[in-house]
């Protein structure tokens, strides 16, 4: 784990933002499970906002990432408008601070403090899951609105997928993933040639969050979606890359605190029943259904295996990249049947 002094880099950041103003305090207020760091500012005045420093990925996909953020949630129309928190922007664009030190390269960000209410309760009962699925439609539907307004994103499946097979031609890829290098390279063409075959029937692109754990989001008594934080797995994507964090919110398993990524969630009975609302709202095309094995594949390959070590802890990284080799990719063909889900929507 690196030996940054994060205090130190966001009160620079701030310097740089706004010198009329003094930190008086700077509390870390990160999850524990990942390498990025999340902290309430308070001023000598007393005002508070949230600084989110990075050094996961690229700085100029943390740019892009929060720019394209920054115009969607000015866009989202009502009940979603005030989803999202605000970035701060000086001189008309989202701020950001680069921090370069020798090996040290970190990013930082600004919100305003955003408001929440209620968390679902850690295991959801068929009420729960059936407007949650009704909910997500609505807000799937409201990004995709949007979509044509946003600005454009580098970042693709396909340019990620690509850097992985990338590294594994370099010398510290072919260390880091050595026993896996041929396994993972067959991993990599398989998603790319599925993608290639189903992307056309796939929902078009838009913003999606995909990390929904539990504790990322609150909502109202009506069980209305009320905000959402936590955007280090945003990009413009296809909705269905969102599914499988749904799958393991409406698990039978309920929210875990040991956690590991296996495919199983998306089998359950009870995802199907959050599929069947969220169908009823903002149907979905056979092709997305095939898809959904294809965006837990990716998701295994590109946040578990290329950028596990950057992204989670050590713990949970070295756990859960032995997992994918051993369980999660091995299951994904056994396990996963799509049949059961086009028969539950009537597709």
């Amino acid at each position: 784990m690196r030996l940054i002094d994060y205090p130190a880099i966001i009160k620079l950041a701030w310097q740089n933002f706004d010198d009329s103003k003094t930190i008086d305090t700077i509390e870390d207020i990160s999850a524990k499970v990942s390498t990025n760091h999340v902290f309430r500012v308070r001023f000598d005045n007393d005002d508070i906002i949230i600084a989110k420093l990075s050094y996961f990925g690229t700085y100029e996909h943390f740019k892009e990432d929060h720019q394209i953020i920054h115009t969607l949630q000015n866009n989202l129309l009502y009940p979603f408008e005030n989803v999202l928190a605000k970035s701060l922007v000086k001189d008309n664009e989202v701020y950001t601070y680069r921090y370069q030190d020798g090996i040290t390269d970190a990013w930082v960000v600004f919100y305003n403090p955003i408001r929440s209410l209620h968390r679902l309760p850690r295991r959801l009962d068929e009420a729960h899951i059936k407007k949650l699925g009704s909910e997500i439609a609505k807000f799937h539907k409201a990004c995709a609105r949007v979509s044509t307004v946003l600005p454009k994103a580098s970042k693709t499946l396909r340019s990620d997928i690509q850097d992985l097979l990338n590294i594994l031609d370099t010398e510290v890829g072919q260390f880091e993933h050595r026993m896996h290098i041929g396994y993972l390279r067959e991993q990599c063409e398989i998603f790319l040639e599925n993608r290639q075959n189903l992307v056309a029937g796939v929902v078009e692109t838009m913003p999606v969050f995909m990390d929904w754990n539990i504790g990322n989001f609150s909502v109202t008594k009506n069980l209305e979606l009320y905000s959402r934080w936590d955007y280090d797995w945003f990009r413009i994507s296809y909705r269905v890359m969102d599914f499988y964090f749904f799958s393991r919110v409406t698990s039978d398993v309920g929210d875990r605190t040991a956690f590991s990524y296996l495919i199983g969630p998306l089998m359950e009975d009870r995802f199907v029943l959050f599929l069947k609302e969220y169908h009823k709202v903002y149907p979905l095309t056979e092709n997305a259904v095939l898809f959904m094995k294809e965006a837990y594949r990716f998701f295994i390959l590109n946040y578990v295996i290329k950028y596990g070590r950057y992204f989670f802890h050590r713990t949970y990284a070295t756990k859960l990249q032995r997992e994918a080799y051993e369980i999660y990719l091995p299951s994904i063909d056994k396990e996963f049947d799509a049949g059961k889900i086009l028969k539950a929507l009537n597709i």
